[in-house]
């Protein structure tokens, strides 16, 4: 398959209606890369990310960074895929298999990946499209998840009325990538984001304020593929993290903590950090134990 063909099926988010549909995409890519690459460019700073550059078929373009800790190779695409699959059918009893935990993040990351990587190989004037792009399909894609494994989740908005004096004055519409239901009685709250960049203020303050309207204590989390974006100058690429840390453990200990805070690609201080690690861990622990526990 060529390149601009791979383009138009990433563009084309009907194409992307259940997790099957996620896979071939990535297979088809992944056997693209094997020979279609101007070059494979190694981070001059943290040197397991990789920068796929295109030949002139892709305008040159350099993609953004891809984690080969966690990128599956077109090698062994096809058994992971097979073990996903079983992984995600009986997704409570894998928590105790560190391979098939591991292996739910990776393949996520992989598939997810080469959608954004293919949709780089546009024009410049086309970036801003791609990125909505590719955050619509990581939405869709773990809704997909998280209906496959037996969650009832939607998208879409939730009404919370203001009472003041017994009295219902106006209601605050709230829109939300995912909503967890049980017996029709919203359980959780979620978001779901390529990058915490620009958007990790909102979620902590969606949380307080939904809480503090509906006098509740509706568990709300946040799930994002990375944080880390293409710095430098070609061939000196590198990566830069887009994670706040500052925010985030200001917002956890002033304002109130998510009730959880999920990566496929974590970043060091996420491992090391006192209130990092408290607070965010792998998409593996939401699937096979937490998501369990909102629902209870």
């Amino acid at each position: 398959m060529t390149l601009s063909q791979l383009i138009e099926w990433a563009k084309n988010k009907n194409r992307f209606q259940t997790i099957d549909d996620y896979s071939s995409f990535c297979e088809e890519y992944l056997s693209f890369i094997t020979d279609g690459l101007q070059a494979v460019i190694v981070s001059q700073n943290e040197n397991h990310y990789r920068f796929f550059q295109y030949r002139e078929d892709g305008n040159f373009n350099v993609s953004r960074p891809i984690n080969s800790n966690l990128m599956i190779s077109i090698e062994d695409f096809y058994l992971a895929k097979q073990n996903f699959n079983y992984a995600i059918q009986h997704i409570r009893e894998i928590k105790e298999n560190p391979y098939l935990k591991g292996l739910i993040n990776k393949f996520i990351y992989t598939c997810q990946q080469m959608i954004g990587v293919a949709l780089d190989a546009l024009p410049a004037g086309e970036s801003n499209k791609a990125r909505k792009i590719n955050g619509d399909l990581f939405e869709r894609y773990i809704r997909l998840i998280l209906q496959n494994i037996g969650i009832s989740v939607h998208d879409g908005i939730v009404s919370v009325p203001v009472i003041v004096n017994n009295e219902e004055l106006f209601k605050m519409s709230y829109q939300h990538d995912i909503i967890v239901k049980e017996d029709g009685e919203v359980k959780a709250i979620g978001s779901v984001k390529t990058s915490s960049k620009d958007r990790i203020d909102k979620i902590f303050i969606d949380k307080f304020l939904y809480n503090r309207l509906t006098n509740a204590t509706t568990p709300h989390f946040a799930i994002f593929l990375n944080d880390v974006q293409r710095k430098g100058k070609e061939p000196y690429f590198g990566i830069n993290t887009t994670f706040l840390t500052g925010h985030f453990k200001g917002y956890t200990i002033k304002l109130n903590p998510l009730d959880g805070v999920y990566y496929c690609d974590l970043r060091p201080n996420m491992l090391t950090d006192d209130i990092l690690s408290s607070q965010i861990r792998s998409l593996d622990i939401l699937l096979t134990e937490d998501i369990w526990k909102f629902i209870e």
